[in-house]
């Protein structure tokens, strides 16, 4: 299963986020799962660096499925609303496939 946790602040606003795991929805290379929120989070992270003017974190390793991405400084309105596309997307890929995506929230 892939857990996806959003960090935010207390206003609600996106700081980051984290993801771990693999979705076991296929074999490896077959996992449409895996593939949706790989595009999704790669998408992000590239929208982020290219077209904001915020910095940020990242750790990865690819063989647990983990990424976790951490802004600099509070989130520009431009960064806020990619995260905000990437959370609406994760969210419905979890609407329709819950045993394989789990998405979460916590305040930091």
């Amino acid at each position: 299963m892939i857990k996806v946790v959003f960090y935010q602040d207390s206003d609600g606003k996106c700081l980051g986020f984290k993801t771990k795991g693999h979705a076991g929805y296929a074999e490896a290379g077959y996992d449409i799962i895996c593939a949706a929120v790989s595009a999704l989070v790669t998408n992000t992270v590239n929208s982020i660096e290219r077209l904001t003017k915020n910095s940020f974190r990242i750790k990865t390793d690819e063989n647990t499925g983990y990424m976790a991405v951490k802004l600099n400084e509070a989130a520009t309105p431009e960064a806020d609303l990619l995260f905000k596309s990437l959370q609406h997307g994760l969210e419905d890929i979890e609407t329709e496939h819950k045993e394989y995506i789990h998405v979460v929230f916590k305040e930091v």
